[in-house]
């Protein structure tokens, strides 16, 4: 049954609110602390969620293209000596938007600003985190060399697709997880219900393990073999899912295949209902009409990377606002106050 672990307490702030205002921006000039938020295009209606939370504008920036798609960065405002937070995803395309944070990355550091904080809700090529052939990069290594060399003095992040990435950068990092936003909605959506939290494969089971503790839930795993990319087989489920409202678990969606089959296989193994909760909804391809065919009955995922119009016109997905977390943490970063009491 759904309830509340005593051995987890989130701070008490208003995660389900959509687009939540605080008097933070005032507070912040009380304390003689000087901030700025800046947009980058990738995810625009975000930036302003968290803006509205924290009460402060986002800075006048100009993120342009030449004719031939180079990136042209100007800062249309004084940020000497400011506390300057730069937020931008690196979704699709990830090449062009993970360019535009470099380059402003670069114009901040020229303009003397005193720290820059990339804030990267999704954080690309996270998952070539380590070499899977003989002659094969580690992509995510030379991505974070890339945003260090380009001025951030330090990074955050939202569920990184393996947590040692945060050791691929010379620079502090904080890797916030969304279980204080989908938590809250769990407990809501599924009172009353008998849940169980799935893991669609063994990568996954600490973090599906860590939400089933929470919401005092039993834990499935789905056993598969993936011969290659994009492209997986469900094997077995270890567990007995009969009769139970199945909560598939995944950091990334991409082609969905994987949860497809997965909520598939536990339909045919007697499961009540599957959902399924995702942080990042990339949804490539034809992902979003994977999901409308399958068996699953909503896909939940937060607005780290924004839905695509086929998504928006779909029944079958919702989004969570991430927007009072990044908020909350960027305001305990400016104040210098600690991150982790987030989750504690």
């Amino acid at each position: 049954m759904v309830g509340k672990s005593p051995q987890f307490q989130f701070l008490n702030l208003d995660l389900s609110a959509k687009i939540p205002i605080v008097p933070a921006y005032r507070h912040l000039e009380k304390k003689g602390l000087k901030m700025k938020l800046i947009a980058g295009n990738a995810n625009q209606p975000l930036a302003q969620a968290i803006s509205n939370y924290l009460d402060v504008p986002l800075a006048k920036a100009s993120i342009k293209r030449f004719a031939d798609m180079e990136v042209f960065v100007d800062i249309d405002e004084n940020i000497r000596g400011e506390d300057v937070f730069i937020i931008q995803p690196t979704s699709f395309p990830a090449n062009d938007h993970m360019m535009e944070l470099l380059i402003t990355l670069d114009a901040l550091r020229r303009s003397s600003a005193r720290r820059i904080t990339a804030v990267i809700p999704y954080f690309g090529y996270a998952r070539q985190d380590r070499r899977t052939g003989s002659r094969t990069p580690i992509t995510a290594k030379l991505v974070a060399n890339l945003i260090t060399t380009a001025g951030a003095n330090r990074a955050l992040m939202l569920d990184l697709h393996a947590g040692q990435i945060q050791g691929f950068f010379d620079i502090p990092t904080d890797n916030l997880i969304a279980s204080p936003v989908m938590i809250p909605d769990m407990q809501k959506r599924f009172a009353g219900k008998d849940i169980m939290i799935i893991s669609p494969d063994i990568g996954g089971v600490v973090r599906a393990r860590a939400m089933a503790k929470r919401l005092n839930a039993d834990l499935a795993i789905i056993d598969k073999r993936r011969e290659k990319a994009g492209v997986s087989e469900v094997m077995n489920i270890i567990g007995d899912v009969t009769g139970k409202s199945c909560i598939l678990i995944d950091d990334i969606v991409d082609s969905a295949g994987t949860l497809c089959n997965a909520a598939a296989a536990l339909m045919d193994n007697g499961a009540e209902e599957v959902y399924s909760y995702v942080v990042h909804g990339v949804l490539s391809g034809s992902a979003v009409d994977r999901v409308e065919k399958s068996a699953i009955k909503k896909l939940i995922t937060t607005d780290s990377i924004v839905a695509s119009e086929a998504a928006k016109k779909s029944e079958k997905f919702e989004q969570l606002t991430i927007a009072p977390l990044l908020g909350e943490a960027i305001l305990r970063i400016a104040e210098d106050r600690s991150i982790s009491a987030l989750f504690k």
